[in-house]
């Protein structure tokens, strides 16, 4: 018979909070235990429809939030420097979502430490898939 599973003092302090989260405030993804995000971690939310999509496109697949309406890529910090994330992609910096009742779960967890998706190729996949022009290609007129 095996017994409870044990929990870290980071995941009960997590737990906590996440409890004590009033309505209405952001709600951060958590990094799972056991992995670091030396870099600091930004969210990339996209409608749930275009997730699975995505997942085949990517070299690497990093930490994968999702719920009924949208799927959350973790991201190092300043992934939107210099990009403008096509719509209906959203950033989440510091990965505060805002307007969920509840934190989406876990759906994928990649081997190793760092919970990151690589930025660029999940953004040109974005653009891809939304039919949008990366914001380096695109013509400059004078």
């Amino acid at each position: 018979m095996r017994g409870a599973p044990v929990l870290s003092l980071d995941s009960l302090v997590r737990l906590r909070r996440a409890l004590q989260a009033a309505p209405g405030t952001p709600r951060r993804l958590p990094v799972p235990d056991g992995m670091t995000a030396p870099m600091g971690c930004d969210a990339v939310a996209v409608p749930a429809r275009l997730g699975p999509m995505l997942m085949p496109r990517l070299p690497r697949v990093g930490c994968v939030y999702a719920d009924e309406t949208h799927w959350w890529w973790l991201v190092p910090s300043d992934s939107d420097y210099a990009l403008e994330w096509p719509a209906p992609a959203r950033y989440a910096t510091g990965a505060l979502l805002s307007g969920v009742p509840d934190l989406p779960g876990l759906i994928h967890r990649p081997d190793g430490t760092f919970p990151y998706t690589p930025p660029i190729p999940l953004y040109l996949a974005v653009c891809r898939l939304t039919g949008t022009t990366p914001t380096w290609s695109r013509r400059i007129s004078a």
